[in-house]
């Protein structure tokens, strides 16, 4: 692969900025919105309002553009990532903003080992290595208090999994199907079934509530439009640790609105994670 000219790694490097500050924003509406509305609807709201973003597109191209042959494949992937999405919500609700977005970015730590379970994929030592330095580095931040583990880790720890084993998905499905196409079924599998639970805790909701669901649908899936942009203009191992930026972002908020502030084992945990996905690119691979 040619390297990119520089003015387009800067775009990309500015589209993955963009799209981890509107990524942290997300994080502080479902915040607020948790403290009224269940887990449930804030899922369903993520994923339905992100259909409305398609509808310019099938106006453009046409119903023949979303039809796919990988049908089972995006449903297997909208099942794992929405499984991924209740828990990092909760996570959110329940955690430290700065604290619940290192679950939502630690993925990466898993990706080599389901790669290798799934598509037989090499694993290396340092991908192993990794791995387990990412592991310690969760744990750090989750605190596990109760053995070794309590509810919160295990729910985190699970969620980043699941949102590998969904990233592996992608990748086996960008062979043939286009981005808008892998992250509209996503949004519209994701919908019919998070329709489900969120209909059995159904009320009335609040302007302010609804404004707060609607943003954070919007936020999520503009900052995907974004981070899919920025990969098609340089590679993932060249720009991909800026991601990481969404994290101080949500300290920043975190302290602003909620006086949050990461303790030394926290910091610990971040560094480690970091360590270990910077282990796992291609560009440090490279670099060896």
């Amino acid at each position: 692969m040619s390297k990119p000219a520089p003015s387009q790694l800067l775009k990309a490097l500015a589209c993955l900025t963009f799209a981890a500050f509107l990524f942290s924003i997300m994080g502080v509406c479902i915040r607020y919105a948790s403290h009224s509305v269940d887990n449930a609807t804030i899922v369903f709201f993520r994923n339905f309002i992100g259909l409305f973003i398609f509808v310019p597109l099938l106006l453009n191209k046409g119903v023949s553009f979303f039809k796919t042959e990988k049908l089972w494949m995006h449903t297997w992937r909208s099942v794992v990532g929405l499984t991924a999405m209740y828990g990092f919500f909760y996570a959110i609700a329940n955690l430290k903003l700065s604290n619940a977005m290192v679950f939502t970015y630690s993925s990466p730590i898993f990706i080599p080992l389901i790669a290798w379970l799934f598509l037989k994929e090499k694993i290396t030592l340092s991908m192993l290595i990794a791995a387990g330095m990412g592991l310690i580095g969760v744990l750090c931040v989750a605190k596990p208090d109760s053995g070794m583990f309590n509810l919160m880790s295990g729910i985190g720890l699970g969620a980043s999994f699941l949102a590998a084993m969904a990233f592996v998905t992608v990748r086996a499905l960008t062979a043939t199907e286009p981005p808008e196409r892998i992250v509209f079924y996503f949004c519209l599998i994701g919908s019919l079934i998070s329709m489900l639970p969120m209909f059995w805790l159904w009320r009335p909701y609040s302007l302010r509530e609804l404004s707060l669901l609607m943003a954070a649908g919007l936020l999520a899936n503009i900052s995907q439009l974004f981070l899919s942009n920025a990969y098609k203009l340089a590679p993932a191992g060249q720009i991909g640790p800026v991601n990481y930026i969404a994290i101080i972002f949500a300290g920043i908020w975190g302290y602003l609105f909620w006086r949050e502030l990461p303790d030394g084992l926290s910091l610990v945990g971040f560094s480690l994670i970091l360590t270990a996905i910077l282990i796992c690119s291609p560009l440090f691979k490279k670099r060896r």
